[in-house]
């Protein structure tokens, strides 16, 4: 079943996917058993962030598969930031004085032993002052290393003797107990402020939003007219729609296309915001130019289009982002997990054809991503008939997603496709009546069952069945945000960089060595970002 997770925990999941040529194989059998969850948003409240509760216990911490199941990508930045064992002395202590203390009992049972009875209970109260008094390396006293020979000598006299192996074995596995309650608090623990930190708006980020949504209300009205273009309507020009509710990362998507653009003057960039970061965007976006390109903020959640039921726009969602986890067993019959990401459109996405009624043909760019190429020749590609034009996700196919998507004449074999760069006709979208179909969907799906999201993966993947114009592979390069390694000349021959997954660019969490291709397209000498110690 889906349920909101900060961890992306439990047995499935789905987010950013990365999308590897290496992927995209014919066949792919669908495993026994297929797990998706939808992955929150870095862009909600906290409230809404930390509501997500790790569900299933496992008994044995596993930096493997079994971790990105219930933790999700945390374990993938974990693998990447292992820290040396510290107070390796203080933890040795600690295990010679439980194997000592279970092997005790038996020995103080032995009248023949008795000595070896003293010389284990003058050890094992010589550790227990010595751990009272020093939790770290540094405070143990000098002559420790004798003492854990002579420690480490007793034990090995105490195991050469007959001893009630039940009474040890309890006390063993009373230590392994402990060992793995402590390994999994801490887990625990440390997934959470994980969650917090790649869901939480970083201050500075923040602190720009604030600024700019003051000054604009403090700024003479007569500098803030921005006359009506006639180019935001206009068919022929080049229209590219934006969902953010990031300021630095929409400039970051706009000022990398027109940078690699060849005729800027002809590209317009639609960024759809909501209401609490509508006015920064504005007064933003009014004050930096991006060559001769032209840029419209629109308020989604202050849109009239007719609708009976405005709810249906309210709040602004971006792009959901899930992982998928598929549970098989391989060739000699043991159990093998795959955790793949994907990310698909939102339910704001669906008020695109409403939303310009006069353009035919968009592309629609998720503010997650770097554009590293010219995009013009999108337009230019013939659709035959399809809709959406997107990257495929071989990895995951329709079929094993069926247990979410019901049984339907879908091809099973079809793969999953991706949002970041979409081209959309949006002429044949309103001549199908998707968004109609969209909303039906929805409308049919059992929400008591499953998650609003997972509702809408069901309705946006069945609503394109066989109306997905297929993109090469080296528009868009995915996985930036939760995979460590991806192939740099990849990275390089790649038009479209998408961070999806949990730890964005703008991120104190980002992937360190993907960082620069995105801080590369940010004016940090702007007075503003200063202010608000804006470094990314």
């Amino acid at each position: 079943m889906f349920k909101k997770v900060e961890n992306e925990s439990k047995n499935h999941s789905i987010s950013s996917v990365n999308k590897h040529n290496s992927h995209q194989r014919k066949g792919f059998p669908a495993p026994a058993k297929v797990v998706l969850q939808p992955v929150p948003s870095s862009n909600v409240t906290i409230a809404q962030k930390v509501e997500g509760s790790e569900s299933s216990k496992v008994a044995i911490v596993d930096l493997g598969k079994s971790c990105e199941l219930r933790f999700g990508s945390y374990c993938l930045w974990l693998q990447e930031h292992k820290e040396d064992i510290k107070d390796s002395v203080v933890k040795r202590l600690k295990d010679q004085l439980f194997v000592a203390r279970a092997y005790f009992p038996s020995i103080a049972k032995l009248p023949s032993q008795e000595k070896l009875s003293r010389e284990l209970r003058q050890n094992i109260q010589d550790f227990e002052r010595v751990l009272s008094e020093s939790s770290k390396d540094a405070d143990l006293p000098p002559q420790i290393g004798k003492k854990l020979q002579k420690m480490e000598a007793s034990i090995a006299k105490a195991k050469s003797f007959p001893v009630d192996c039940n009474n040890v074995y309890k006390k063993l596995s009373q230590i392994l107990d402990l060992t793995e309650d402590e390994a999994n608090f801490h887990m625990k623990q440390s997934a959470f402020l994980y969650k917090v930190a790649v869901q939480t708006m970083p201050k500075s980020l923040h602190c720009l939003s604030l600024r700019l949504t003051v000054d604009y209300f403090t700024s003479p009205s007569s500098d803030m007219q921005v006359p009506l273009s006639e180019k935001y309507l206009d068919p022929t020009l080049r229209h590219l729609v934006i969902f953010s509710k990031n300021i630095l990362a929409s400039s970051v998507v706009i000022n990398s296309t027109i940078m690699h653009a060849k005729e800027s003057q002809n590209l317009v960039f639609h960024v759809l915001t909501d209401q609490e970061n509508y006015f920064a965007m504005k007064l933003w976006y009014f004050k930096n130019a991006y060559k001769d390109a032209t840029v419209q903020v629109l308020n989604v959640e202050d849109l009239d289009l007719g609708y009976h039921d405005k709810a249906s726009l309210l709040p602004l969602s971006l792009s959901e982002e899930f992982r998928v986890s598929f549970h098989g067993m391989n060739n000699m019959s043991i159990p093998k997990t795959r955790t793949e990401y994907i990310s698909i459109f939102s339910n704001s996405h669906y008020i695109l054809p409403e939303l310009f009624p006069s353009l035919k043909k968009i592309v629609v760019l998720d503010d997650d991503v770097v554009v590293q190429q010219d995009l013009s020749a999108l337009w230019s590609l013939s659709m035959g008939g399809k809709v959406n034009g997107a990257v495929h996700f071989c990895s995951v196919r329709l079929g094993q997603l069926q247990s979410y998507l019901g049984e339907n004449s879908l091809d099973k074999n079809s793969c999953a496709w991706m949002s970041g760069l979409n081209l959309i006709d949006l002429a044949r979208w309103r001549e199908l009546k998707l968004t109609e179909t969209y909303r039906r969907l929805v409308q049919e799906s059992d929400i008591g069952e499953q998650s609003i999201e997972a509702a809408a993966l069901r309705a946006s993947l069945l609503t394109f069945q066989d109306l997905i114009l297929g993109l090469d592979g080296e528009w868009v390069l995915s996985g930036l945000g939760h995979h460590y390694g991806l192939d740099s000349q990849a990275i390089r021959k790649a038009a479209v960089l998408h961070y999806n997954g949990n730890m964005k660019p703008w991120l104190e969490m980002g992937i360190p060595q993907y960082k620069n291709y995105w801080r590369k397209f940010l004016n940090l000498e702007d007075q503003i970002l200063s202010v608000c110690n804006v470094n990314p």
